[in-house]
């Protein structure tokens, strides 16, 4: 493991039982170490993307816009203009003398076209380098169109994918507080850092419609612009990808007061207790029976299920490697009910917070590590000879190049993993992987395969002869 490492980022992997805790996180990428992590603009796009309503326009090279064109599973129950990707598309000559009237033409055309509940607009890293003012072209533009246009501060250059994040939940801010809160429940919740991937919120909403809660708006899986605006009249707001939307969260606790939850709607464990955090915030008796008789039916439909998938999957392992690390904790938690035991476990944007729980819940010899790169990866894999590696696009050619089993969940996927249906969802694709035929046939397994052909060809040359 230790030569696959670079001397400068060897305090960004621990060896659980090796030492006592100390993992470095939160820091720049090592340059030349090729990080898995994405840019600012990329970070911006995933949070605002699913806002279904509004019109998203990339303001800068149209390669920006291609990279993040409708490559994320986000789902819309109604308009889907966010699944159109628009582009300035500046030039060399727009570098040298500005784009700014270039974007006030395609936000006016664009604007005329689609007619959108509102307009977001990312500055890439050429933006930030010749000086465009976006907050002037989109006050203008805004005025003109009676519609929020909303800049986002996007350019690549000034982070890692957590800035855009920062970026993307300081645009959101400006649209919460601009509508009524008239009919709001004083049960109700605002759902925020779901993304509705495969259909996955929808199962969450449901949810809460069969427990008596209120959902006032998604931010930002099947998001609506009016239903942000009046965000700030909910109870409650449930932050389930926390690095990507506690900012938000954040801000409207500071300025409306609104209280915050952590949940997360991955596994058995973190589904059910995410439920009944919520049904003990509301301190109404009749919230929490419903959603005892929830969680008892669903229970009572998921078990069987699984114990099929365990018995054949049991003392497989897997590896976890996802952009926060909220999410390895539900996935760890789930390879234990599969009977699987996690051997590495990381994250592109992981807090001290959030590997010390991870260190936590690990076996001893887990890895644990921050800001990886495919090469560190590929050692960790080989030397720890998984069964499975669970991540997301950038990840999945590194399992296929070693012969190993690979389980997408991250945006791109296309099977809802939430939920306690999502739990049977994701055993059935673990179990579909590890356990296909296909893998007899790579190198590191085919050899006893072939001794096995060998010695059969043996048999019938001696019988002919």
């Amino acid at each position: 493991m230790a030569s696959a490492i670079f001397k400068e980022r060897e305090k960004q992997v621990y060896l659980k039982g090796s030492r006592p805790f100390d993992l470095e996180c939160e820091k720049e990428s090592l340059a030349g170490a090729v990080s898995q992590r994405a840019c600012v603009f990329c970070g911006s796009r995933v949070v605002l993307y699913p806002i279904a309503d509004a019109l998203h326009l990339v303001h800068g090279p149209v390669g920006c816009a291609v990279y993040t064109w409708d490559i994320r599973g986000a789902l819309s129950s109604g308009p889907e203009l966010h699944r159109l990707s628009f582009s300035t598309d500046l030039q060399e000559k727009d570098v040298i003398f500005g784009g700014e009237k270039k974007l006030y033409s395609a936000l006016v055309e664009l604007i005329d076209r689609h007619a959108p509940k509102a307009a977001f607009v990312y500055s890439t890293c050429i933006v930030g380098i010749i000086g465009d003012d976006l907050e002037a072209i989109c006050r203008r533009v805004s005025e003109e169109k009676n519609i929020p246009v909303i800049p986002v501060q996007s350019e690549g250059f000034k982070g890692n994918k957590r800035a855009g994040y920062n970026a993307a939940c300081r645009a959101l801010f400006r649209l919460v507080g601009e509508g009524s809160t008239e009919g709001i429940s004083p049960y109700s919740v605002n759902i925020l850092g779901d993304f509705n991937l495969a259909g996955e919120l929808w199962i969450i909403r449901d949810y809460f419609k069969r427990m008596g809660v209120q959902v006032v708006a998604n931010i930002t899986g099947d998001g609506r612009v009016d239903d942000i605006r009046r965000a700030h009249g909910a109870a409650l707001n449930l932050v389930q990808c926390s690095g990507a939307t506690m900012d938000l969260a954040v801000m409207m606790k500071e300025k409306y007061g609104t209280p915050v939850m952590r949940v997360s709607y991955f596994g058995i464990e973190d589904m059910a207790e995410a439920l009944y955090g919520i049904a003990r915030f509301f301190k109404e008796p009749s919230i929490m029976e419903r959603t005892q008789q929830l969680v008892r039916e669903e229970l009572s439909a998921l078990y069987p299920e699984l114990q099929r998938y365990r018995k054949a999957l049991s003392g497989k392992k897997a590896a976890i490697y996802v952009g926060g690390a909220f999410k390895a904790f539900s996935l760890v938690k789930a390879f234990r009910h599969l009977g699987m035991k996690v051997v590495m476990v990381g994250s592109q944007t992981g807090t001290q917070e959030d590997y010390r729980e991870l260190e936590a819940i690990t076996d001893d010899g887990t890895i644990i590590v921050d800001d990886s790169n495919p090469l560190e990866l590929s050692a960790f894999l080989q030397e720890k000879e998984v069964d499975i590696f669970v991540g997301g696009v950038k990840e999945r050619p590194i399992a296929y190049k070693l012969g190993v089993g690979f389980c997408d969940h991250n945006h791109e996927r296309k099977e809802a993993l939430e939920g306690f249906v999502g739990m049977l969802n994701f055993a059935k694709e673990v179990y579909s992987s590890v356990m296909s035929p296909v893998w007899r046939f790579v190198p590191k397994n085919s050899q006893g395969m072939l001794d096995g052909l060998s010695s059969h060809k043996e048999k019938i040359l001696r019988c002919v002869s």
